[in-house]
């Protein structure tokens, strides 16, 4: 068969080495190699028909409502679970994909079994472990895990041994068998008939496509608003607020939160936004702007935390003041 050569193709996999590639490639508890690639965002798995897939995805994997009462009567353990997780995954280096899966996957985890058959930071270690292995290529290391939790546990209680059967019991195993339907874990988009995991991070980069359709945000800015997203929506895997929040939900709320702090639109535009984003994540304008006020209020308490103790008034003028969102994440005190 005689290729039409007037029809131009390229098969070329046009992966660039991430930002923070040099630093992450040799960040401590990922295995040293090359530095990681990453594909190109490719605009033809974006759009509506995507994010309309994602939101019926995401409906099937929301923790129980026993559950999100049990655990917001009494938060403080499960924050200091998802704490302690967001600290290892900024130590090793993971990508920002990494903390929301693993916090979700430990959600849905306790919501199925309502108890902690292991120990609790064992567990945490085990949802981490199972994360980066699904989204990255040089995931985080067992012996690094059980190094972070201070020995709290030994690696052959946390993963899976290659000479031995998956029904061995590891929390990894643990986490897996419980969780599985279909082995669907992973944070990826879903394709085809297979059922997949999402999480707030899945969501932003369409947001963001739409966003960037609009004409209203040049790239630089773009990638701005990404950042100050994932930081937002990071902190609100933090927050037992927002636990039975969707995805999408927290991923516009953060969104429209990020495009507020920014400050460099006028009312009439942070409206329209809003409307769009409302409309994308098909809930309603109110309960958007109600989500990015809880997002607000809590970003205010967390700079706050973060602050020596001043006076009465100082304190009273940061609690009126609109924060700009931190660039990092590490800038909040989770």
């Amino acid at each position: 068969m005689q290729m039409d050569k007037s029809v131009s193709l390229s098969l070329w996999c046009e992966e660039v080495e991430d930002e923070h590639s040099q630093t992450d490639a040799q960040a401590p508890g990922h295995t040293t190699g090359s530095p990681q690639l990453r594909a190109a965002w490719d605009p033809t798995v974006s759009g509506h028909r995507v994010i309309q897939r994602l939101l019926h995805v995401e409906e099937r994997y929301m923790p129980s409502m026993l559950y999100i009462t049990l655990i917001q009567r009494d938060p403080e353990r499960r924050e200091e679970l998802a704490k302690w997780a967001l600290e290892v995954c900024c130590e090793c280096g993971c990508d920002e994909t990494v903390f929301p899966l693993s916090v979700s996957l430990m959600d849905r985890f306790l919501s199925a079994s309502l108890s902690i058959p292991v120990s609790p930071y064992c567990l945490a270690a085990g949802c981490i472990l199972i994360a980066s292995k699904l989204t990255e290529c040089d995931n985080v290391t067992a012996d690094t895990l059980c190094a972070a939790a201070e020995y709290s546990f030994q690696t052959s209680s946390l993963r899976v041994s290659r000479s031995h059967s998956i029904h061995r019991s590891s929390c990894e195993a643990l986490i897996l068998i419980t969780l599985d339907v279909k082995w669907s874990v992973s944070s990826s988009p879903p394709s085809g008939g297979t059922q997949q995991q999402v999480t707030p991070q899945d969501f932003l980069p369409h947001f963001l496509a739409c966003v960037e359709e609009r004409g209203d945000s040049e790239g630089e800015l773009l990638s701005t608003l990404r950042r100050h997203s994932d930081t937002l929506a990071a902190m609100c895997a933090c927050d037992s607020r927002f636990l039975g929040a969707p995805p999408s939900l927290v991923a516009a709320a953060s969104l429209n939160c990020a495009l507020r702090g920014l400050g460099n639109k006028g009312p009439t535009q942070l409206a329209v936004m809003g409307e769009a984003l409302a409309e994308l994540c098909q809930t309603d304008l109110a309960v958007l702007q109600c989500y990015s006020d809880m997002i607000e209020y809590a970003l205010r308490q967390r700079l706050r935390s973060g602050l020596q103790q001043g006076p009465m008034e100082k304190d009273e003028e940061v609690e009126n003041e609109r924060p700009g969102t931190p660039t990092d994440m590490r800038e909040i005190d989770f």
